[in-house]
């Protein structure tokens, strides 16, 4: 816990986000309150704000409003389509089962995609949570209008952490056709491991069958491979239980007293946004602790639901195993390998950049290309965390997995010290650097498969190679050098771990 949330957090970005997430929240309940609608409406506004809030990532502000703005063209139907069938199971499982298929396929399209797909699967969740009827339905859209019209509001004009940020760097996701491309294979894993937990949901509870479903789909955001679903849903779990104790501690006695359970939702509100970039598990815990008080306030929560929502939650988590195992299953290896492959060449473009800075051209940008190498470092860290899991038997595969980590990370801030030596106006050409800015070159391409391995191995036997090393450095381009052959020991270093397949699941 501790490491959690002292974990680093530049220009403290995270905690902007999460304290402008628990104003917009505030608001938009806030409004749905004034406006004199009912309890479910106004839960239904504050789920509505949370999700926009959370879900919508464009890099641009104006990407942003835009994918914003388009939330009511997916939510809206949902909404209706979810209300209308309330009374039909067989109909309402086949159209939820039909959003659920659209809205991973979705993702292709980027960020908007991704949050207009899950925005269309939430409202059809909340309907289910909120037992909404066709007659609830002018209550529920005039509260999500509210909430989309308050958090919009903070977002984009009150609090607009992104103007004085730089765009988030997104890596491109490796590409595919036909059933091979991850959003089409995701589409069909996604919709056959719902269509489990629909099945199997309604066994354990006719009116609670949903969280089952949610589970199921969550699990599969972000995830690309069956070990990062397997891990996935194994934090799911740990967090879901982690939310239960505290939930029977806390939300159980309150029952719903509106002063103290609103200061509580607006602590696992900011948990929620403070923690998710960091560890899903944590941000389960805060959602589930969320889940409960907002039961508290229905009037429904007692000990036995909580227990249900465990094995809600359990029935959802086999469903993904079961769909990433047998609907057109991807190897852990063959995603990590294309991760890992992005990472190193993202280290080759910020030498190239520094390179051209160095030389003197002003457009030349190796910040933006260290910053692009953290954001896949992200990626890479997130394929390989089955291997590097404790309860990973393969000791071998194990080491090894942590040993690119090690050396990827030794990368990234010997890229780092590069593009802020680069940044030096001071700093001058020196020929040295174009020749190790090609050892680096030949470092990449050996590790891609791109020349063979004699390459590098000859670099490093060049006479004046480590030149530097162990040597305080007096000007700008002995330190670029010095941050060059870090570059280089690292990335000959790596074709060790890398040589053969990290694991076979």
């Amino acid at each position: 816990m501790k490491k959690m949330f002292t974990a680093p957090d530049p220009g403290l970005l995270r905690l902007r986000i999460s304290l402008r997430a628990v104003l917009g929240i505030g608001l938009a309940v806030t409004l749905s309150e004034l406006a004199g609608l009912p309890l479910p409406a106004s839960i239904a506004g504050g789920l509505t704000a949370l999700l926009a809030l959370f879900t919508v990532g464009d890099p641009t502000v104006r990407g942003q409003a835009v994918t914003t703005a388009l939330l009511p063209v997916v939510g809206f139907p949902a909404l209706a389509l979810a209300s209308v069938l309330h009374t039909a199971p067989a109909l309402r499982d086949a159209a939820w089962l039909a959003v659920i298929f659209c809205g991973v396929y979705a993702r292709r399209w980027g960020p908007r995609g991704h949050a207009l797909g899950i925005f269309a699967f939430m409202t059809f969740f909340v309907t289910q949570f909120l037992h909404a009827v066709p007659d609830r339905l002018p209550q529920l859209y005039a509260a999500m209008t509210l909430a989309l019209a308050a958090s919009s509001a903070v977002r984009f004009g009150v609090w607009c952490v992104e103007r004085r940020t730089p765009a988030p760097v997104t890596p491109a996701a490796p590409a595919g056709r036909g059933l091979s491309r991850p959003t089409t294979r995701q589409a069909f894993q996604a919709t056959a491991a719902c269509a489990f937990a629909v099945a199997a949901g309604p066994v354990l509870s006719h009116e609670r069958w949903y969280w089952a479903v949610g589970t199921a789909w969550w699990i599969f955001v972000n995830t690309s491979s069956r070990g990062e679903t397997l891990v996935r849903g194994w934090r799911r779990v740990v967090g879901t239980v982690a939310g239960i104790a505290v939930g029977l501690l806390v939300a159980v006695p309150l029952d719903g007293a509106p002063a103290p359970t609103a200061a509580i939702v607006a602590v696992c509100v900011w948990g929620i946004f403070y923690t998710a970039p960091l560890s899903y598990s944590w941000m389960m815990f805060f959602v589930t602790v969320l889940a409960g008080l907002l039961y508290g306030l229905l009037g429904v929560l007692d000990p036995a639901l909580l227990g249900l929502r465990l094995t809600e939650t359990a029935v959802g988590a086999l469903g993904a195993v079961l769909a990433v195992a047998l609907v057109l299953p991807v190897t852990t290896h063959a995603v990590t390998d294309r991760w890992v492959g992005q990472a190193v060449r993202a280290v080759h473009g910020c030498t190239a950049a520094a390179a051209r800075r160095l030389a003197g051209d002003p457009e030349a940008d190796p910040a933006a290309r260290a910053a692009e190498l953290e954001v896949l470092l992200g990626r890479v860290r997130f394929s390989l965390a089955p291997l590097v899991h404790p309860l990973n038997p393969v000791r071998a595969r194990k080491e090894r997995a942590r040993q690119v980590l090690a050396l990827l990370d030794e990368c990234a801030r010997e890229a780092r010290g590069l593009a802020a030596v680069a940044a030096d106006p001071d700093a001058s050409h020196d020929v040295r650097l174009t020749a190790a800015c090609g050892r680096v070159e030949a470092a990449v391409e050996v590790l891609v498969g791109a020349v063979p391995e004699r390459a590098v191995t000859a670099a490093a036997d060049v006479p004046g190679h480590h030149a530097g090393t162990g040597q305080v450095p007096h000007s700008a381009a002995e330190q670029a050098l010095a941050h060059l052959h870090g570059l280089e020991r690292a990335l000959a270093a790596l074709a060790t771990p890398l040589r053969g397949p990290l694991t076979g699941t």
